[in-house]
């Protein structure tokens, strides 16, 4: 069940990435990529860990008494099963998604180019924050540059 979970996560957000990398940015295909994207990404996450909260589904391992998002130890218990693993790979897919997105807008109002557009969001699909950073630190150049000009 968590392997066909992961599946259709995973398909969703690559076809967002996708659009948001090669195709035009249309308003309706913006929109699909926060709707159809992010929206349901996120909707997949909340439907998993409510599942697994109300025991609707096996979280195809033990669950014990040390899980806790404040310890190393915890957060170890959270992914020593299926359900912690997919239900936390589909939470950095939502994430990451919507911050391309938002560097991808942000992008095209500032003028930059497909091509360095291209680049950052490659980096936030592999390495989410070192994209956003990268990205951070060119959009403030770009906006101390816009800044200078009378």
């Amino acid at each position: 069940m968590w392997q066909a979970y992961l599946g259709f996560a995973t398909a969703v957000a690559l076809v967002g990435w996708a659009i948001l990398i090669f195709l035009p940015r249309r308003p309706f295909l913006l929109s699909l990529v926060l709707y159809a994207g992010v929206g349901v990404l996120s909707l997949t996450y909340v439907l998993g860990l409510v599942s697994v909260l109300t025991g609707l589904a096996d979280p195809g391992g033990p669950y014990t008494s040390t899980v806790s998002f404040f310890t190393v130890e915890g957060l170890r218990a959270i992914s020593t099963n299926d359900a912690g693993v997919v239900i936390g790979w589909i939470h950095y897919l939502a994430f990451d998604l919507f911050i391309g997105l938002w560097i991808a807008r942000d992008a095209d109002a500032k003028g930059f180019s497909r091509t360095i557009q291209g680049i950052v969001l490659l980096l936030v699909l592999l390495a989410g924050p070192s994209g956003l950073l990268l990205w951070l630190i060119l959009r403030e150049r770009a906006a101390r540059r816009a800044a200078r000009k009378p």
